[in-house]
C-alpha cells in the first residue's frame, strides 16, 4: 500500500506530492492511521513561511483525525477506530515523563510534522493519507458527534489550552486572553466551563473580536482593561508586544500564562523589577499531557459552541500550498486539509 504525502523542502519552495510506502509490518505498539482531515496550525505556517526551521524535507501537520488500519502487537484493540493523537510521542519512563509530569519534554520525545522522510517511514505528518503513530503515543477516539473539522485541531489547540487552563489562581474571577485565534477561542471557552465569571479577549483584528462572544467572552481593546484588576491573563497571541499590556492588567500576585510564542522572535520588553513588585506568577506551557488530550476530547463531546464555523472548507492535499496561503489570510481560524484530491 502507498500513501500519498505533501514534502515540504524549505522556505520558497514548491511542495511535492509524493508516495511512500505504508509499512507492511509495525513493531508492537505502532499503528498506522489512514487520515479524514487534517487543519494547519499557526507553528505550520510558521515553518512554511521561514519564520522558524525544521528538518527537511518532511511531512508537516500534527493536527488531524482518521480511522485505524493497522495495529502493530499489543493495540489491537484500536482497529477501525475514528481517532486523534498525542502531537508527541514519549517513552513514559524518564523524568520528564514520570517525576515532572512533563511527556511532552520526554528524553526521546518524536514530535509528529518535526521529522525528516528519511527517519523510519517518512509518514510522520498529517499532511499524507496515512501516519504512522509510535508505541508511546497516545489515543483518544473520537465521538461520531464530533465533526471531522472540530476534531482536527483537538490534540493541538484545544489539548494545550486544556493544560493551560488546569492550574488557575485560587481566586480567579477575572480573566483576560490576549489573542482571539482558535487558541485564544478554547482558551476562552475552557474558562468560562471552569466558572471564571468574566473572559475578556483581545485582539487588534476585529473581525476575529467579532466573534469572542459566541465563546462566552467579552471582546475588549487592551487599553479598556483597568490596570491590576485582572486575576489571570494568557497570552495566546504570539507576539511579544502584548506582554507589557499584560503585565499592566494584573492584580498582584496574578498569574501570567504564556502559550503563544513558539518561535525565537519573542524577546520581552519587559523589567524584572515589575515582575516582582507585582509577586507574578510567571509560567509557560508548551502542549500537553495525555490526560489534557482526554479532556480536549471530553469537552468538545459536550460542547454546543460553533467550532465547526471557525474551519475553512477543505482544501485538497495537492493544493497544500493554497491552503497556507488561505491561512495566512487569517479569514479562517483553521484551514482544512482533505486527503482527497
Amino acid at each position: 500500500m502507498k500513501a500519498r504525502a505533501a514534502i515540504f523542502d524549505r522556505a520558497g519552495e514548491p511542495i511535492r506530492m509524493v508516495e511512500l510506502p505504508v509499512p507492511e509490518t509495525l513493531a508492537a505498539g505502532e499503528l498506522v492511521v489512514e487520515i479524514v482531515l487534517a487543519t494547519i496550525c499557526g507553528s505550520d505556517l510558521h515553518t512554511y513561511s521561514g519564520r522558524r526551521e525544521e528538518p527537511t524535507p518532511c511531512v508537516l501537520g500534527h493536527e488531524g483525525v482518521g480511522r485505524v488500519v493497522a495495529a502493530g502487537a499489543g493495540r489491537d484493540r484500536w482497529m477501525g477506530r475514528r481517532v486523534t493523537w498525542s502531537s508527541a510521542d514519549s517513552c513514559g519512563h524518564c523524568e520528564a515523563c514520570g517525576e515532572w509530569d512533563l511527556p511532552q519534554k520526554c528524553a526521546k520525545v518524536f514530535k509528529y510534522g518535526h521529522a525528516t522522510v528519511h527517519e523510519g517511514s517518512g509518514l510522520h505528518g498529517s499532511y499524507a493519507t496515512h501516519i504512522v503513530l509510535r508505541a508511546g503515543t497516545h489515543l483518544v477516539e473520537v465521538d461520531d458527534c464530533i465533526d471531522d473539522a472540530v476534531a482536527a485541531s483537538a490534540n493541538c489547540s484545544l489539548a494545550t489550552m486544556a493544560n493551560v487552563t488546569e492550574d488557575l489562581p485560587r481566586v480567579c474571577r477575572v480573566a483576560v486572553v490576549q489573542g482571539a485565534g482558535l487558541l485564544g477561542l478554547h482558551g476562552c471557552a475552557l474558562l468560562r466551563e471552569a466558572g471564571v465569571g468574566r473572559v475578556m479577549v483581545v485582539d487588534t483584528d476585529e473581525e476575529r473580536l467579532a466573534r469572542v462572544a459566541e465563546f462566552g467572552g467579552e471582546a475588549v481593546l487592551s487599553a479598556e482593561v483597568r490596570g491590576k484588576s485582572v486575576d489571570l491573563v494568557i497570552e495566546a497571541a504570539g507576539v511579544p508586544s502584548v506582554v507589557r499590556d499584560g503585565l499592566r492588567m494584573l492584580r498582584p500576585g496574578g498569574h501570567y500564562h504564556f502559550v503563544g510564542m513558539v518561535h525565537p522572535d519573542s524577546v520581552l520588553g519587559i523589567t524584572g523589577e515589575a515582575i516582582v513588585r507585582g509577586c507574578v506568577v510567571m509560567r509557560g506551557f508548551h502542549n500537553y499531557a495525555p490526560r489534557h488530550l482526554e479532556r480536549a476530547v471530553a469537552f468538545l463531546r459536550r460542547s454546543t459552541l460553533p467550532w465547526g464555523e471557525l474551519v475553512s472548507p477543505p482544501v485538497p492535499l495537492g493544493r497544500l500550498e493554497e491552503g497556507f496561503a488561505l491561512a495566512a489570510t487569517r479569514r479562517w481560524a483553521r484551514v482544512a486539509v482533505s486527503m482527497q484530491g
